[in-house]
């Protein structure tokens, strides 16, 4: 649903397919289709880790079947979207909007992978960054005026009265940034270095959310960096070892 809103209202994003385990043999065709890596997204909530990236085209067919007919993610993944994959370099935004209005949050960065140099598998987030060194005025020009405009105005247009957060996964591409992914809340562990750079009382914003007010909101931002780490049981995120203690 979410890819069909972009292509409704032109917001930039990767091709992609959606397969259920009905239609299998027409993900194994669209899989050959594209060039490697292959993207297989679980599209229903499977606590950050329904995406797996692919280099092999069986090992990706394998995985959509995986996915598809063993649930392989429970009942996230009775439906598979598959993605062209984008290379580039990923960062979030986001927008409290009231309907009408919006703010736009400080930008953060999360780092997904298990291991140092960001290398091992997908997890949760295991730390973030706030602001994001290569997320330069130039480039929110293009998230504003490409993706969170035309985001807020479609959800307008196609009158769905939404009011909170609407979390952007962005990724930037040569310079243009594309999404990868919408949630309707502030990201985790991305909150934890955003929050605390909003200087402006953040519950006068959600009072005049409530109103359809937002334009009237003092907006400030501490230019401070902030950054947040993980820690996690060994195994994590696959099989946690259970009971440890971090100190006596």
């Amino acid at each position: 649903m979410a890819k069909a809103f972009m292509a409704r209202h032109n917001i930039p994003t990767a091709k992609y397919q959606t397969f259920t385990a009905a239609n299998l043999e027409a993900g194994f065709s669209f899989l050959e289709t594209l060039n490697p890596p292959y993207v297989l997204k679980a599209d229903g909530l499977a606590a950050g880790k329904g995406v797996l990236i692919l280099t092999d085209l069986a090992e990706a067919k394998n995985e959509l079947k995986n996915m598809l007919v063993d649930a392989k993610f429970g009942a996230a993944s009775a439906q598979v979207v598959i993605e062209e994959f984008l290379d580039g370099i990923e960062f979030s935004v986001f927008a409290l909007t009231d309907g009408k209005n919006y703010i736009l949050l400080p930008e953060a960065k999360d780092y997904k992978r298990i291991g140092e140099g960001d290398k091992g598998l997908n997890t949760g987030g295991m730390g973030a960054i706030s602001p994001v060194p290569f997320v330069d005025e130039n480039m929110m020009t293009l998230v504003r005026e490409r993706i969170v405009n035309p985001t807020i105005n479609g959800l307008a247009k196609e009158n769905i009265d939404f009011k909170g957060f609407v979390f952007f996964g962005l990724i930037n591409v040569a310079g243009n940034p594309m999404v990868i992914e919408y949630n309707v809340r502030l990201g985790d562990p991305e909150t934890e270095v955003v929050i605390p750079r909003i200087e402006s009382d953040i519950l006068v914003w959600f009072e005049l959310m409530h109103q359809q007010k937002l334009n009237e909101a003092e907006v400030k931002f501490d230019p401070q960096t902030a950054t947040t780490v993980m820690v996690v049981s060994g195994g994590y995120p696959e099989n946690t070892q259970k009971a440890k203690k971090l100190w006596v």
